[in-house]
């Protein structure tokens, strides 16, 4: 729904970058499929210059362009609405990622690896899922509703 004013294609773009976040983090839980179905790499090319921005900036990197997306986007009323929303969402998406990389490294044990293997499928083809749909109704110029994630995005972003 585009109930803030219209969306140009230029902010329709900028509203797509910033789900490349999640993209990059989940995955690191693909690397099983993506062993077990090596076409699907070719997918995730696009990915590596970011990624390799990423290693440039060392362990810090994600964190630095977390919080500068945050701060020079999210909370920049200058900024159109339909950017900083998606801005918002992508930083949540990648927020649950990061969620779920704590809890399975909480949670393996060596008698469960299929469990997690299984559980690390599941969680990257989610947020794949979730990143996908994103940018496709981005795309089109509408506000991509997850629920539960938008509703929390629409309390940060005003």
């Amino acid at each position: 729904m585009t109930w803030r004013g219209s969306t140009t294609v230029r902010d329709r773009i900028f509203a797509c970058l910033p789900y490349l976040l999640p993209l990059i983090s989940a995955v690191g839980f693909g690397d099983i499929l993506l062993g077990q179905f090596p076409a699907l790499r070719v997918l995730f090319l696009p990915l590596l210059p970011v990624m390799e921005i990423y290693r440039i900036l060392g362990p810090y990197g994600p964190m630095i362009v977390f919080f500068a997306l945050f701060i020079l986007v999210v909370r920049n009323e200058k900024i159109p609405h339909f950017i900083r929303f998606n801005a918002m969402q992508a930083l949540l998406l990648d927020i649950v990622a990061y969620l779920c990389s704590i809890i399975l490294r909480i949670v393996s044990l060596p008698g469960v690896a299929f469990a997690i293997q299984t559980l690390s499928t599941t969680i990257f083809l989610g947020i794949v899922a979730a990143t996908v749909y994103s940018v496709i109704q981005s795309l089109i110029g509408r506000y991509a509703e997850i629920p539960a994630l938008s509703d929390a995005v629409y309390m940060q972003v005003r």
